[in-house]
């Protein structure tokens, strides 16, 4: 597993990054200015919105940001498997409401890059990744599912 990398942006706020590439500094449009526009390559997606619309430019994006305005809202959880199952390789980031009890799950579901509202403990965190090294069902990460280790 990656060990998270905490950075600081410019604008002030702190990512919580499970990469190791270079921060896509462009601000991140809406879907509907993107899907207006051509050269943007950042997309908000809003609690709502598909993440279907974005299948045909995942080529040209670097960065989605998926908006979670409350811990309660799961949609974001879809929209990212949705689109890292299409191949979408790019940075993947839950932004908003995001509790730290949820990052395991949402690491599951293929983010890899978060922007909490408020701060994460590190230990805490540390704790809740490696709580269950083997996973039991398939997802959208790379990590390979006990029953199937089993059985091949």
């Amino acid at each position: 597993m990656v060990d998270p990398i905490t950075v600081n942006t410019d604008a002030g706020e702190t990512l919580l990054r499970f990469r190791d590439d270079v921060v896509h500094d462009e601000p991140a449009v809406t879907l509907d200015a993107f899907l207006g526009q051509t050269n943007a390559t950042a997309v908000r997606l809003e609690a709502g919105d598909d993440a279907r619309a974005l299948l045909p430019h995942l080529g040209q994006i670097a960065l989605v940001e998926i908006s979670f305005p409350t811990f309660r809202d799961g949609r974001g959880y879809s929209a990212a498997r949705i689109l890292r199952e299409a191949g979408f390789e790019g940075e993947l980031r839950a932004a908003g409401d995001v509790l730290v009890d949820q990052i395991p799950h949402m690491r599951r579901c293929g983010f890899d890059s978060f922007a909490p509202e408020k701060p994460v403990d590190a230990a805490t965190l540390t704790k809740l990744l490696n709580l269950y090294p083997q996973p039991y069902q398939k997802a959208a990460d790379a990590r390979v599912p006990v029953w199937k280790r089993r059985h091949g």
